[in-house]
Order: structure tokens, then C-alpha cells, then sequence
């Protein structure tokens, strides 16, 4: 592998959500081990999963992996890390101030912005700790969150050094100012490692799939432009020239990724490049993550045909929903697993047979109208831009509590709205007007990947504990409270029939089971065993499944859809059309 040749002592992971970034860098970690290294692998996706692929607890703290010397673990826990980060805050100060100017001073700190600020903090000082416990690592590996969130927390370190530079700013997102010096120093550590190629290489990984090829070339594009050059690209399960060509669905697919792979852009082509093969089974546990970048030895006879899969279409859902005539559909889960062709496919669907239809997404790396290609009637598409976000709340900010300021009191104002948390509480704005606008019409939401997900509901519930504590015993509706009312939003989880995805799957489960947000139904989609492929390959990933969609239905879910893998992406409304055009009844539990 090119990528392996001669390491930097940093080695980041980025691309589209789905792609196998964490089973690349496991396979990195296990193989730099093997040859005698010290290696830390470090998650800083909020939706981590590098415990489940090692089957133990790893957590907010470097953690051996006994299986493998001289390999440890980290995960930025964006619970812990905002724990611990309120505690340095607000410890000092409990018991001198008033218990209710502490508990106004948590609250401010119970918010998206700072679990972002308190990961971000945690990961300047693995780059620039040459000195402590991880200077004793001759690897330190990340495995980043999904490409969009990525840009974001790489781009920060320049973020906050001109934030601090240009003034004090918010100090309620940035702690103490006496902090702020300090804080300058190990922001611009941080830039200087990432930049410089003798200590930093970047990886950027894609399946053989036109969008998450095209997703890489964004992000090759933006990383270049803040001066992150020093880059390789991984194309990751690519499925090798099929020994039965009468299997239409595997000749399809080898087709579609040497054609995606073909076509790559020329700054794609002018970097190092490598091709990781699809295997048989899935790459869970160490044993397989070894023989990951080795070519696959199984050969032998085509598996026995999988056991029957459940009928349960799409359409059954979309059925189901168009039985009302509004609400919420709000569509989950890891980056990858198709939330935006199954949300494009249901609001598709709705606005079929009649229904006025807003598609949105808050995926700042959403790209629904690629999805789309092309126009339908009853149906309007946006998505919550950040920046544009940004933009619409600080002028609206600026014309309302600036009004009535001096003019030393606008450029205060201008000043504390050019903090980068400003984004996180515009953006949450935008999503509480589009839960409010599903009291008139169907509004159906491709969601960010479940990380960042997870970041915008602790929002809305920041935003429900203040407007509560404001407002005592009064009556009021807060967005929180709309989404956990199951006459109003169908929250639906959509993975795919891995062992991964599914616990990742519930994991989000689990986590808007806390906030009483119930899910309505699961999606699992591309699902190789519904397609009933001929390929031995295939097959053997096909029999894989039905353990996980039986996990799904037994144990998780109180609807289910299985959609099947298709040998043409479904791009364009016809596709997308056809993706639900069955009448069957979902299956319940």
C-alpha cells in the first residue's frame, strides 16, 4: 500500500461516512504494530465505533489493545470531553458564586458548541503533546468523523487563532479569559503539525462510487486550500472482475465502480493511490482486519442460497405515512448507509400521490438534488447551509439587538457573532423553523450522519431546559417537544445489513430513547441478500445479512423496510419513483 510507505508520525482517515474509513485505520494500526511500532489510533467521530471493531470498551482514555502489541486506543468522547471541559469552568467558581448564577453558568455550557470546543481542545493537544503520554507513540492515527465535520474541526485551529487574534470575543463558548493566551499558543501548534508533510499525511478514503468519489475531490480541493497538500487516496471494497459473468447484479457492479474509478478527477489521479478488494465476509475483529490490504484467498463453491428475506418494501412505509396529511420524516443513521436516497425516495413517493412536500437535509456534505436530478410537482427541495445559516442569523441578530446600540455597541455585537459557535445556534435556528413548518405539510429531513445528529438534538434540548426554566408553569411548545410527539415526527433509522452499521443503528436508538424520541420504523437498505445474487462472493455477503435483519426486526424495530441493492444507483426521480413503487404491507414485530 502507498499510503503505508514510509509514514509520518500523524496519519488522518477522512472521507464520506460508509466508506470504511475505521476499518482502514484498524488495519493501518494492526499492520504499523505488527512491524514493531508504538501506534495510538484515536477516534474523534461523536459516533465512534473503533470499541466495537476490537469487541472491547475504549472510551475517553488511552487504552491497550492486548490482542495486539504496542497498539492503544483512544475515543473523544463528546459527552466526556464537555463534561470535563463544564467542570474546569464551573468548579472554581461552585461554592463562591450563588447556586443560581453556577447553574445559569452549566446551562450556557450545556450546549452543541461547547461538546465541539471541548473535542477540539482534546484533539490540539494529542498534535502538540510531543512531551507527555502520547509523546511515547511513534504513530498517533486518526479515524475522523464524516467529511463534513472533518473540514470543520481541521479548519478550526486557523478558525480560532483568528477569532482570538481579532479579539477576545464570546468567552462563554472559549472558557476564562486568562485561558486565551495560553489557548493561541496550542492553536497554532496545531496548524503548524497538520501543514507540515514530514509530520502529517492525510488519507482520504472512498468506495469505487461516483458521490463518494466525488466527496474525496471536495474535500482533496478544501483541505488544499487551507494548506493540507500531503495527501493519498484509498478506494476501499472494490469488487474484483466477477468469475460468473451470468450474474448480472455483479457484472453491474464491477461495471459501475471501473467506470467511477475511470473517471476520477485529475487531482485525484496526480496522488498516490491504492485499491483495497471488497472480501467475502465482513471486516469485523482483528483477525480479518490483518488480512485486510492482502488479497483474498476464498475461492471454493457458491454458498447455499440465503433463507428467505421479510417482504417488506418501502412503499409499505410510505403508505403508512401518507395516511396523514403532515408531519415530520426525519431519516438517521451512520454516513453511508443512504439516508438521502431513502429520504428522496419517500418524499418522492408522498408527493406522488399528491402531497405538498419540502425535502431538506442538514448534512453539510448532503447533496440531495444529485439525488434528485430533475424536478416533480408537490415537491420543494432546500438544505440548511451553514454559512448561509450563519449569514441570514447574524444580519437578522444585527438589525434587532443592534438597532438600539452606538455605534461601539454594533461592533461589539458584529465582533461576539463572529465566534465559530455563532454557526452552531444559527443552524439550529434553521432546523426549529423546519420542524415548525411540518404543522402544514410533510416535511421529510435527510439528516447529518448520526454524530453530528446527535450535536443538533443537544441543541433543541438546551433550547427546551431554557425556554422551560424561563417560563416555569406557562404554556409552550419547544421543538423538543414536537419531535417526541409521534402524531407529529416519524423519526425513521436507516442502516444497511452489516454488523457495524446496526450497532451503530441502535446506539442512535438508544440515544433518542433518552430524549423520548421513539423510532418509528428502520430502513435497511442495499441489502445484498433481498437482491439475490448468483456471484459466490456476493452470496457469501448475502447469507452474512439475515442475522442482522433478523437483530433489526427482533430486537429493535417496530416496522421494518428491506430495500435491495440495484444494479443501477437510483439517481433521478424515475429511480427514485421506482424504489417504492410496490404495495406490499410492512413488516411489524
Amino acid at each position: 500500500m502507498k499510503f503505508l510507505d514510509h509514514p509520518p508520525r500523524f496519519l488522518f482517515f477522512t472521507g464520506k461516512g460508509g466508506v470504511g474509513k475505521t476499518s482502514i485505520a484498524c488495519a493501518t494500526a494492526i499492520t504499523l504494530a505488527g512491524q514493531g511500532r508504538s501506534v495510538l489510533l484515536v477516534s474523534t467521530d461523536p459516533a465512534s465505533n473503533v470499541g466495537q471493531v476490537f469487541g472491547l470498551t475504549i472510551g475517553n482514555a488511552i487504552t491497550a489493545i492486548p490482542a495486539v502489541a504496542g497498539l492503544s486506543a483512544l475515543e473523544i468522547d463528546p459527552d466526556q470531553a464537555a463534561e470535563a471541559y463544564r467542570e474546569r469552568i464551573v468548579g472554581p467558581v461552585r461554592g463562591l458564586l450563588p447556586k443560581a448564577e453556577v447553574a445559569s453558568i452549566t446551562e450556557q455550557l450545556s450546549g452543541s458548541c461547547t461538546t465541539e470546543i471541548a473535542s477540539f481542545n482534546e484533539f490540539t493537544e494529542l498534535l502538540t503533546d510531543s512531551e507527555g503520554q502520547i509523546g511515547r507513540f511513534d504513530h498517533v492515527l486518526f479515524d475522523t468523523a464524516p467529511t463534513g465535520h472533518t473540514i470543520r474541526l481541521l479548519q478550526l485551529p486557523g478558525s480560532w487563532t483568528d477569532f482570538l487574534n481579532a479579539g477576545k470575543g464570546d468567552a462563554s463558548c472559549l472558557g476564562p479569559l486568562a485561558g486565551l493566551e495560553k489557548q493561541r499558543a496550542v492553536y497554532a501548534a496545531a496548524v503548524e503539525a497538520l501543514g507540515d508533510p514530514a509530520r502529517t499525511r492525510l488519507v482520504l478514503v472512498a468506495r469505487a462510487q461516483t458521490s463518494t468519489l466525488a466527496e474525496i475531490t471536495r474535500t482533496q480541493r478544501e483541505l488544499a486550500a487551507i494548506g493540507l497538500n500531503h495527501q493519498y487516496v484509498v478506494i476501499n471494497g472494490v469488487l474484483s472482475a466477477p468469475a460468473d459473468t451470468d450474474d448480472p447484479l455483479a457484472s453491474a457492479i464491477y461495471r459501475r465502480e471501473q467506470q467511477a474509478i475511470a473517471a476520477l478527477p485529475e487531482e485525484l489521479r496526480a496522488l498516490p493511490l491504492d485499491q483495497v478488494d471488497l472480501k467475502a465476509t465482513n471486516i469485523v475483529g482483528i483477525d480479518a482486519l490483518a488480512t485486510l490490504f492482502t488479497p483474498d484467498p476464498t475461492t471454493g463453491q457458491p454458498e447455499e442460497p440465503p433463507v428467505e428475506v421479510p417482504d417488506a418494501p418501502l412503499a409499505a412505509l410510505v403508505d403508512q405515512i401518507a395516511a396523514g396529511d403532515k408531519g415530520l420524516i426525519m431519516c438517521m443513521g451512520k454516513g453511508g448507509v443512504g439516508k438521502t436516497t431513502i429520504a428522496a425516495a419517500v418524499a418522492v413517493a408522498l408527493a406522488e400521490r399528491g402531497h405538498p412536500v419540502h425535502l431538506t437535509t442538514t448534512d453539510p456534505a448532503g447533496h440531495l438534488t444529485d439525488t434528485l436530478h430533475g424536478t416533480l410537482d408537490n415537491l420543494t427541495v432546500s438544505s440548511i447551509d451553514p454559512v448561509e445559516a450563519t449569514r441570514v442569523y447574524r444580519e437578522h441578530v444585527l438589525a434587532t439587538k443592534g438597532a438600539d446600540l452606538d455605534e461601539q455597541g454594533r461592533l461589539l455585537l458584529a465582533e461576539d457573532l463572529r465566534s465559530p459557535c455563532t454557526e452552531e445556534v444559527a443552524v439550529f435556528q434553521a432546523f426549529s423553523k423546519v420542524i415548525a413548518e411540518s404543522r402544514r405539510h410533510f416535511v421529510v429531513v435527510d439528516t447529518a450522519p448520526t454524530g453530528h445528529t446527535l450535536l443538533l438534538l443537544d441543541a433543541t434540548g438546551s433550547y427546551h431546559r431554557e425556554v422551560a426554566r424561563q417560563l416555569g408553569d406557562r404554556h409552550f411548545t419547544t421543538p423538543l417537544m414536537r419531535l417526541q410527539d409521534p402524531e407529529l415526527t416519524k423519526v425513521i433509522i436507516v442502516t444497511l445489513a452489516e454488523t457495524t452499521p446496526v450497532l451503530e443503528a441502535a446506539g442512535l436508538s438508544s440515544e433518542l430513547e433518552r430524549a423520548q424520541i421513539h423510532p418509528w420504523a428502520w430502513v435497511i437498505n442495499n441489502s445484498l441478500a433481498a437482491a439475490e445474487p448468483t456471484s459466490p462472493l456476493l452470496r457469501r455477503r448475502a447469507a452474512a445479512e439475515i442475522a442482522q435483519i433478523a437483530t433489526v426486526r427482533n430486537d429493535f424495530a417496530d416496522r421494518i423496510a428491506v430495500v435491495p441493492l440495484l444494479a443501477v444507483e437510483p439517481v433521478g426521480i424515475p429511480a427514485l419513483q421506482a424504489l417504492a413503487d410496490a404495495r406490499d404491507t410492512a413488516v411489524n414485530r
